[in-house]
């Protein structure tokens, strides 16, 4: 019975101002509850149980990692990863990879930005904002994306069109009106409008 009404009490203490946190917060839990449960589905067994048979699956839990900052469209977050020993291979969880630092929403956005005009040195600024004051990222971070980006870009422009079928074709000019027409005809030996 206390146990719904602290609940109920915690839904009341959100308010719009405290809206972003409380949500962060949730997301938080949901992905520390998935990387626990992913864990499980591992070994096959929760959480402090022991092996039932004596061929079941080796491997046993062996804490969590460091704190680790994850971006996320909605803000940045902190979650712990759970460690895993006892395995012929390394675990590597496939919720929160090794090395990521932002989800694929968030990864896809940089490059836009940058398309769109956002300066080199204005990532840092623009994502604190954003998705709070741990999203910053580095310039060596920025620059390396930028060499990746104009990698790509290359790759793009140096493949070879002979396998595509050209549907049509839209060519786009610019005619100037002012007085060459009639330096152009001369530069013919005659005059075009003369019959």
């Amino acid at each position: 019975m206390e146990q719904d009404s602290t609940v109920g009490q915690d839904a009341q203490a959100v308010t719009f101002e405290t809206l972003e946190s409380y949500v962060r917060a949730r997301a938080q839990e949901l992905i520390q509850e998935v990387l626990e449960a992913e864990v499980t589905e591992l070994l096959g067994r929760g959480k402090s149980q022991r092996r039932s048979e004596v061929d079941a699956p080796p491997g046993y839990r062996n804490g969590h990692g460091k704190p680790r900052q994850l971006t996320l469209g909605s803000g940045t977050i902190s979650v712990r990863r759970p460690r895993v020993r006892g395995l012929e291979e390394r675990f590597e969880s496939r919720v929160l990879p090794l090395f990521v630092r932002r989800s694929q929403e968030v990864g896809e956005l940089l490059p836009e930005l940058y398309l769109h005009g956002l300066a080199e040195g204005d990532f840092d600024l623009a994502l604190r904002g954003l998705l709070g004051d741990e999203a910053a990222l580095s310039a060596g971070t920025v620059a390396r994306l930028k060499s990746k980006w104009q990698a790509e870009l290359s790759a793009w422009q140096s493949r070879s069109l002979e396998q595509l079928e050209v549907v049509y074709l839209w060519v786009d000019g610019v005619y100037v009106k002012a007085g060459l027409e009639d330096r152009k005809a001369g530069a013919f030996g005659g005059d075009c409008g003369a019959q």
